[in-house]
């Protein structure tokens, strides 16, 4: 995962395979990004070529905890399998998504 600072947003880019145990690590990496201040987050997820139901709940909780905060959670380029795996979970009626990055930072 990486991550940078693009103006109000932090961009979020996981990679690869997002199972159980990558999960861990990436809730741990985001609350800490999180706890350093940082508003409103995207995830680019270009990148991500499968996700466990593990990280679709790291997912949906850190954008409650962003909407909490009155900060924006979004995500851009899903990738098909994550595209499919967001609409059989209702995520696409849920969360933000955004065909890009651009358009998210938007």
């Amino acid at each position: 995962m990486t991550h940078r600072q693009e103006g109000d947003f932090l961009v979020v880019a996981p990679s690869g395979r997002l199972d159980a145990l990558v999960s861990q690590q990436l809730e741990k990496s985001i609350n800490q990004l999180l706890q350093d201040g940082s508003g409103s987050i995207v995830f680019d997820c270009a990148e991500v070529s499968y996700a466990s139901s593990a990280t679709l709940r790291v997912f949906l909780a850190t954008a409650k905890r962003a909407k909490t905060r009155g900060s924006r959670c979004c995500f851009a380029n899903l990738t098909k399998p994550l595209q499919e795996l967001f609409e059989l979970s209702g995520f696409t009626d849920v969360l933000e998504i955004h065909k890009s990055l651009e358009s998210a930072l938007a």
